[in-house]
């Protein structure tokens, strides 16, 4: 039987601020090496013996051009990205992967994962899958549950029974519970009854389809119909905006999973456990704790110089970071920001977040490097009346016919070759070589060569905010 993953791709990451903003969370970080959070996901399954279809990715139009690059990176395209109008939690996107997943007739077992996970042991986690697989196929509905290491508040708990027939280790969901206090914590660990929730599921789509119609009708019809009216958009399934408005919110745990007991004809509910050296990295300390450390225990990225430093993380973006007679920090360096922590207030940064939004100021919102379908800017520097960006174009990659209103621009080739449309002059400028592009003239820039195109702007002019953009031609569908 074929496993269709589908990869939730929501949530902003505050708690990872300043490396995780609201237009590039956590998922899209490359935190533990080389790829992201979601090419980590997507990759997870790598080697498994099971027929593995091409995932389902669910997120949002804002981030839409990043995932399906970064798909497209790792050697997994994907023609089916689900963008949802508004974040409907959990259960809404698991209902559009299985309709999608189902529009050609078959039934695939959907392993749904989370795409901001990390699992270090891959090997076990695929033992685990093995055993949902089993149970899955029989009908029932599975989820994972992370054999705990300490009495921890942060995550919920799955309540085991016993072990189901023919199983290795697939247990009788008993029930969910929600994060406990300390004391109560360390009695679930005790107990050897309880499992962290993982937020994993692996299910028949005809079995999902069912249950959800019968315990959440009203998300049912919501995202029928939104389904029913989607529109595609090169790899994006755009689902009908007003009808996914009108869907209720909530998560696969209390819309279906939770009820499955007083309804036993819609299928068994199963917890398989898994020890996994699985993290959330719901905050920067729980990233130490799965990264690789020194000698002195300390766990870092990027450009880093220690010195008498123990137990810390030092997180570097775009320059030499260094500590001297620290312990027990946390330090993260960005472009256009530097956030400090004892790592036991991990969890506090979001306070940090809220301060930040209240103070009307943008960066828990965005970077100073911006990514776009065609590559990425980085505004290195800005003042009254000017801008200056680095800009990086892919290969065969093409910008907007657009013009401006308020500001002029002066374009200087760094490397590569630029095909630039400027007013009703076409240039092909190399390397060295600059153009001016004076206030409302229509231009483009355009890559065709087959290395990334590096040009240095100027803006100049009265407004320089990024909405004075009027778009003539736009190979990406942006208005």
């Amino acid at each position: 039987m074929s496993i269709q993953p589908v990869i939730l791709s929501g949530g902003s990451g505050t708690r990872l601020w300043p490396a995780s903003r609201e237009t590039y969370p956590k998922q899209l970080l490359p935190l533990t090496g080389e790829d992201s959070l979601l090419q980590i996901t997507a990759q997870r399954l790598n080697g498994f013996s099971a027929d593995i279809a091409k995932p389902i990715v669910v997120t949002n139009e804002e981030h839409r051009f990043i995932i399906a690059e970064q798909m497209r990176q790792i050697g997994q395209p994907s023609d089916r990205i689900v963008l949802e109008p508004v974040g409907r939690n959990t259960a809404p996107a698991m209902q559009l992967a299985a309709l999608i997943a189902t529009q050609e007739g078959g039934d695939p077992v959907l392993l749904v994962m989370p795409a901001d996970q990390i699992v270090t042991n891959t090997p076990a986690f695929h033992a685990a899958m093995s055993e949902g697989l089993k149970q899955a196929e029989t009908g029932a509905l599975v989820t994972f549950g992370i054999v705990p290491d300490r009495a921890e508040t942060g995550y919920g708990y799955l309540r085991t029974g016993d072990i189901m027939p023919s199983a290795s280790s697939a247990r009788a969901l008993v029930a969910f519970v929600e994060k406990p206090d300390a004391a109560r914590a360390a009695e679930y660990v005790a107990s050897g009854q309880y499992l962290w929730n993982a937020g994993i599921f692996m299910m028949r789509a005809s079995v999902w389809l069912k249950a959800l119609a019968a315990l959440a009708p009203e998300i049912a019809a919501a995202c029928q119909a939104s389904v029913n009216e989607a529109k595609r958009d090169t790899d994006f399934i755009r689902v009908n905006k007003a009808a996914f408005t009108a869907c209720p919110s909530n998560s696969i745990d209390y819309a279906v999973m939770e009820q499955l007991g007083a309804h036993p004809e819609l299928g068994q509910a199963v917890v398989v456990p898994m020890d996994a050296g699985w993290s959330d990295v719901g905050a920067w300390d729980a990233l130490w704790a799965v990264c690789d450390k020194d000698q002195n225990g300390n766990a870092t990225q990027g450009d880093v110089m220690l010195e008498d430093t123990h137990n810390s993380l030092v997180f570097s973006q775009s320059r030499l970071v260094a500590t001297v007679g620290i312990k027990d920090l946390i330090v993260v360096e960005t472009p256009d920001a530097i956030m400090v922590a004892d790592k036991s207030r991990a969890q506090d940064v979001k306070a940090i977040v809220s301060r930040i939004k209240s103070e009307g100021k943008t960066l828990a919102a965005s970077h100073r490097k911006v990514y776009r379908p065609w590559g990425w800017y980085d505004s290195i520097d800005m003042g009254p009346r000017f801008q200056v960006k680095r800009i990086v174009v892919n290969p065969g990659a093409t910008l907007s016919l657009q013009m401006h209103h308020h500001r002029a621009e002066h374009w200087i080739v760094v490397s590569g070759t630029a095909e630039i449309v400027n007013g009703d002059k076409v240039l092909l400028l190399g390397e060295n070589e600059s153009t001016y592009i004076p206030l409302g003239h229509k231009h483009r820039l355009a890559n065709p060569g087959k290395l990334p195109l590096e040009i240095i702007e100027v803006q100049s002019g009265s407004y320089l905010g990024e909405d004075d953009i009027v778009r003539f031609e736009d190979s990406y569908g942006r208005n």
